[in-house]
């Protein structure tokens, strides 16, 4: 067996120990050292990551789904700080949900982890502040450090108290981001708010004009003059925050 061939079976084993037999030539108990040094370094990070959704688990439950993603998930990154992204990637994609998982499970973790994502997320150096009087004149960027989200479910709220079983009438809308003092702020919007940063987002480095002209578009119920009127104002708060920004074009 070559060395590639005992990697492999050493962990096969560490993930799945139940499934798959140890190498032949390490004892268990020098085994055991690594199958609890692995399982328990990935639960520590996980927990400390998503823990209002570790709460609505029994210890059983949890470490049942911890262990899942253990063996189940291959990672596409070996930095540590990525571990609960890779988690989001499972849970989204290869997870099998439980009868006893919340319907919210996917949104909450996913709203538990953004504080971590905003938080490690490097800054684009060509971005710069924006003023309210630059705002009608200069391209528009959303900050790379910050992030235009909505939720079905209010994640904010959620809690061993309260659990929603069904999804709100309407969505939540949130912008998460690093203010200047590198600390993550949650902020509530609406779907005003939600629609404008998203167009901002997808088309980056569109003008005031055309922000307001394709809003009149997806609310036509609105003048144009109540658009700007409105955009205007969102959109210097948003500045404000260093949410909207713009980019040196050198």
């Amino acid at each position: 067996m070559n060395f590639i061939d005992v990697q492999n079976e050493f962990m096969a084993h560490i993930r799945q120990p139940e499934l798959n037999k140890k190498p032949d030539d390490i004892q268990d108990r020098r085994m055991a050292v690594y199958r609890d040094l692995f399982f328990n370094n990935i639960n520590g990070f996980i927990s400390s990551g998503f823990p209002v959704l570790k709460t609505l688990y029994t210890e059983q439950q949890w470490l049942a789904l911890i262990r899942m993603f253990f063996s189940e998930h291959d990672c596409s990154s070996p930095y540590f700080l990525d571990i609960a992204g890779e988690f989001i990637n499972y849970l989204s994609s290869n997870y099998q949900t439980q009868s006893y998982d919340p319907a919210f499970m996917l949104e909450l973790a996913h709203y538990e982890w953004i504080e971590l994502d905003v938080a490690i997320a490097k800054s684009d150096i060509k971005e710069m502040s924006l003023s309210s009087n630059e705002l009608t004149s200069t391209p528009l960027f959303l900050s790379s450090i910050a992030r235009n989200l909505s939720y079905q479910f209010p994640v904010q709220t959620i809690s061993v108290d309260f659990c929603p079983q069904e999804a709100s009438p309407t969505p939540h809308y949130f912008v998460v981001y690093r203010d200047e003092n590198d600390d993550v702020q949650f902020l509530a919007t609406n779907a005003m708010t939600a629609l404008l940063l998203s167009i901002i987002d997808n088309q980056a480095g569109v003008l005031f004009d055309e922000v307001c002209n394709l809003v009149l578009k997806q609310a036509p119920q609105f003048s144009l003059e109540q658009i700007e009127q409105g955009a205007l104002s969102t959109l210097s708060a948003m500045c404000e925050r260093g949410i909207i920004v713009t980019k040196n074009q050198n």
